[in-house]
């Protein structure tokens, strides 16, 4: 890898230095452009998984549906004012709730792999769901190129059936699943193959105590935030259906062996501090967890039974609050096959999920 900066090559955006684009911004017409949809998807259409959609006649749908902006910088384009305005421009949007343009993204991909795949969602081509059916009962999706799984004749899904079952390529280099990175920094680290690489010394590090130290401020255990047990993405915690699975609130899983350490029992009230925040929840105290190591499933959304911490006054966290992003060279790889560096998750894997955390058991009467 040569380094512009260094003078060991020109700087060419995109080629050896960071993309450059310009982008002019008229400030004072903000505020209106936020409250519609923007007139370059007209042009653009809308781009994932490689897929460029036509979405003119979504367009035309959402201005009959959510009215259009008189006046000002969005003057005609569909509204976006309402709360509900936006969730239907969503489901209008997307394959999964459109099933024009699930067809129409599976035809343009049989053109590129040679397969046919329309089929897949042309039962429903002419399905559109809207907000109101969300509302009025559970709305199975439709078989979309924006996921890898098919859901065709009401089969549940699963993903990657599309690569085995219809021969579409996977989204690599060879077209095939890959088991060797031939990238040059993926050599340079050893990691070319997958390997194991064992947890980050946090001792070490940033002087967090060792695992399995038990002291005044409870013992030490390494946090993990495996997916939740409880909730999904679309449907959060609050939702009673949700709540009559769990304990209604945040929890973290321990070991019996680390909470006698504390004196924590089950439904306990715990305070989980290291060096990046705090933590309030009920412990869950199984067998089934391994001693020095504990879990607090993601996603569990600060909304219910969330007291004030001991440790900062303030309510407790969320189980981000005690990651932070670690991030290896291998991720910011981008513009190589399958490698594509993007800023909202460094991926591939989840390393930043593994911490070390102090916990220990806090007075069990709360406030709020």
């Amino acid at each position: 890898m040569r380094d512009w900066k260094l003078g060991e090559c020109d700087p060419v955006p995109g080629v050896t230095m960071p993309k450059l684009v310009e982008v002019e911004r008229d400030y004072g017409a903000v505020a209106d452009k936020y409250d519609a949809v923007g007139p370059l998807l007209d042009t653009l259409g809308t781009t994932t998984k490689g897929i460029t959609y036509d979405v003119s006649a979504s367009i035309e749908h959402l201005r009959a549906k959510n009215g259009a902006i008189r006046g000002g910088a969005a003057d005609g384009r569909p509204s976006l004012v309402r709360d509900v305005h936006v969730c239907e421009s969503i489901l209008a949007l997307s394959g999964t709730t459109n099933g024009h343009l699930a067809v129409q993204g599976f035809k343009t991909l049989e053109r590129r792999t040679g397969v046919q795949l329309h089929d897949l969602a042309a039962e429903h081509e002419g399905k559109q769901i809207s907000f109101a059916d969300t509302q009025a009962s559970p709305q199975p999706v439709i078989t979309s190129p924006e996921w890898s799984g098919s859901e065709t004749g009401g089969r549940r899904y699963s993903p990657f059936t599309i690569n085995v079952e219809r021969l579409k390529p996977w989204h690599t280099l060879t077209g095939r699943q890959s088991f060797y990175l031939d990238h040059d920094w993926m050599t340079e680290l050893g990691e070319g193959l997958p390997v194991y690489r064992p947890p980050l010394n946090m001792g070490a590090l940033f002087s967090e105590p060792d695992v399995g130290d038990v002291g005044e401020l409870g013992v030490t255990v390494r946090y993990l935030t495996p997916h939740n047990k409880w909730s999904i993405h679309s449907e959060y915690q609050d939702n009673l259906f949700m709540l009559s699975l769990s304990r209604g609130g945040q929890s973290i899983w321990m070991s019996e062996v680390d909470a006698a350490k504390v004196g924590v029992a089950d439904n306990d009230w715990v305070e989980a501090v290291n060096r990046n925040g705090v933590v309030v929840a009920r412990a869950i105290v199984s067998h089934r967890m391994p001693e020095g190591t504990v879990y607090m499933h993601h996603a569990q959304d600060r909304l219910i039974d969330v007291p004030l911490s001991e440790t900062s006054g303030n309510r407790g966290g969320i189980h981000n609050s005690l990651t932070r992003l670690l991030i290896k060279p291998s991720h910011l790889i981008g513009g190589y096959a399958q490698l594509t560096f993007a800023f909202n998750y460094l991926g591939p894997t989840g390393n930043q999920r593994d911490e070390v955390t102090v916990i220990r058991k806090r007075n069990q009467d709360v406030e709020y």
